[in-house]
Parts: C-alpha cells; structure tokens; sequence
C-alpha cells in the first residue's frame, strides 16, 4: 500500500479539549516502545507544552470524511548532533491502526513540517524493535539513516532508528 493507498486525514490543531487523547494514547498497549505509560501529572505537562509549542505544532489526526479523532501527531524542534531539526511522532489509536492512518499522517506533518521553514530536516526516531513505526517511516518517505541511542522519555535509553527527510528537496 502506498501513500495515495490509504485512507485520508486531516490534521487540526492540538487544543485545549484534546487531554482525552493523550489519556487515550497512555495505555501500557501505545506506550509499550517509549516507556511505558505517564502519570496523569506528566499528562497535563504534556498537554501543556502541546498547547504552547514555541515552533512547530502538535495536531489531533482525523477522518477527513467523517472528522473522527484517529490519533495524533505533531513537530517540534530538537538539538540534533550540533544542530537544531525538526523531529516528529504520531500515534494512532488502536481500533484504527492497520489501515495506513499514520502514513497518511506522517505524509500531512512532513507537508507541515516544509511550510514551517526554519530547519532542512525532519527526523523520528522509532524504536527498532517497533515495526509498525519503522514501516510508517519507510512508506511516508523518510531515509533510514541508521541506528542511534536515544533517551525517551528522559532516563530511559533505548535503541531507535534515525529516520530523516530533507524537507529542501522536492516534495
């Protein structure tokens, strides 16, 4: 399935009525590869700096069709091997994984992501053991660039893939 294969979405500012989502997406199930799951206390500090992002932009994915909330997805600056880059996530909740939601998603923020400006790359960083990440990368078009240490959340080092898009080439 490619890009043009999935189903389309539609990405909306994070706001302040989307805490549910983040409460959705704290399950042991969608945090199995970043931690584990936050207390409710690291939510709201979550929910806070998504709010108030001074670059870049948190966005609640949805169905373009129906508007239904499928997950979410964002970029936002962070010091990168001497330089500052754009660095991206998502999550799709689990009744709509499968269906090519997150490609679709990546593909928006990329789109995001170039029109900001300010920084010639976006980078996720995956676990490497996380499959269905490392696929959504592989098919929105990132390049693998290779394996890296990476602390996330702060105090927990794991192994993850760095996964790159030049967002000064065409696009």
């Amino acid at each position: 399935m490619d890009i043009a294969e999935v189903e389309q979405v539609r990405l909306e500012p994070w706001g302040e009525g989307d805490f549910w989502l983040l409460q959705r997406t704290n399950s042991p199930e969608m945090t199995a590869h970043l931690g584990g799951p936050e207390s409710e206390e690291k939510l709201v500090a979550r929910h806070g700096r998504y709010l108030e992002l001074a670059a870049g932009q948190m966005y609640r994915v949805v169905l373009a069709g129906s508007g239904e909330t499928v997950g979410s997805v964002g970029f936002w600056e962070r010091e990168w091997r001497g330089g500052t880059v754009w660095e991206t996530g998502w999550g799709v909740l689990p009744e709509f994984q499968g269906r090519g939601l997150a490609v679709a998603a990546a593909g928006g923020v990329i789109n995001a992501a170039r029109a900001a400006g300010g920084h010639q790359y976006l980078h996720a960083f995956p676990g490497a053991d996380h499959a269905a990440s490392n696929s959504v990368c592989r098919r929105a078009g990132f390049t693998l660039l290779g394996p890296v240490d990476f602390e996330y959340p702060k105090g927990h080092w794991m192994t993850s893939n760095d996964w790159r898009v030049d967002l000064r080439a065409a696009g």
